[in-house]
């Protein structure tokens, strides 16, 4: 089997987005945009050995690549449209490109996103796709609004994903919920679509809430004040604290794909619909200032979010 084979075997799926002129089979993809919107569009590569596992299910894999993708989306306040998926394999495993191609396929059809080219290699395992959405013009979520005032929210529980790789990093048996939420994320794109006119910045907590929320301050030029015991824990996150006096899991640890984002007082009765409509539990942990640095009340120890050098 050749990559041309693989493509056509694995990859061509039935493009259903009328927006789609042509999607794999050309040297790119055409598709067209509707007046008044913007595209969005972002990257992410996952490397094994760096962002997986060896023994990481290929179903996982392919799951993980094109959520953390969605949850940039979903950060920008865009609606997910389409995809491009560079493949690089140390070999032709059918079985393992077979269930790969599943579990992406099934996730892009539930988000209704359409994959439309890319590319495949031979060398050490790595996936790089890049996702493309559209917005309203001038409607997207930046990370440079947030103003004094503002309070500082998350959506869901942060800390599950860092504390399942701290088990297996220490030859431990995380739960079954542990392990979904680091190999299968849940990118949040109604309620970053629904924030537009309600949140003043987004981001998307990736590489920890210490650091994804500071990029927020320094866009915005702003500081901000957190609390620890403000922080949405599940269960198990708060029982490893509560033993382990360690709050650098929910706050430095990252690939939670959870929203932080900034609201306006006068704007908290939207947040508080929308929380509603989505079913989704948001938190506020803070409050935005001008003392341009974050302070962490509860915490003194060492900021280490993830740094990729």
């Amino acid at each position: 089997m050749n990559e041309f084979e693989l493509i056509q075997g694995h990859f061509n799926w039935p493009i259903k987005d009328p927006s789609i002129v042509i999607g794999i089979g050309d040297d790119a993809a055409l598709f067209s945009l509707k007046d008044g919107q913007q595209l969005v569009t972002t990257t992410d590569t996952l490397s094994e050995g760096v962002h997986f596992f060896k023994d990481t299910l290929p179903s996982d894999i392919a799951y993980k690549s094109l959520a953390v993708n969605l949850s940039d989306i979903a950060a920008m306040g865009a609606s997910a449209k389409y995809f491009t998926l560079a493949l690089t394999l140390p070999k032709i495993d059918h079985d393992w490109i077979e269930e790969f191609s599943k579990s992406l396929k099934r996730l892009s059809d539930y988000h209704k996103v359409s994959l439309i080219g890319g590319d495949t290699t031979k060398g050490p395992l790595n996936i790089t796709i890049t996702m493309m959405g559209v917005v309203e013009t001038s409607r997207a979520l930046l990370r440079s609004g947030a103003g004094t005032g503002d309070g500082v929210y998350v959506s869901g529980t942060i800390g599950d994903a860092a504390l399942c790789l701290k088990k297996l990093r220490d030859g431990l048996v995380p739960s079954k919920e542990e392990l979904l939420k680091l190999n299968r994320p849940t990118p949040r794109l109604e309620l970053g679509m629904g924030l537009k006119g309600v949140a003043s910045s987004c981001i998307d907590i990736s590489d920890g809430l210490e650091q994804d929320l500071s990029h927020i301050l320094m866009a915005s030029n702003v500081g901000a004040v957190i609390d620890v015991k403000k922080l949405p824990l599940s269960e198990s996150v708060l029982g490893y604290i509560k033993n382990n006096e360690d709050w650098s899991i929910p706050l430095c640890g990252g690939d939670d794909y959870e929203l932080c984002f900034t609201v306006p007082e006068c704007n908290k009765k939207s947040l508080k619909i929308l929380s509603q409509s989505c079913n989704m539990n948001i938190t506020k942990i803070g409050d935005i200032n001008d003392s341009k640095e974050l302070k962490i009340e509860g915490y003194d120890g060492t900021r280490n979010s993830y740094q990729h050098f």
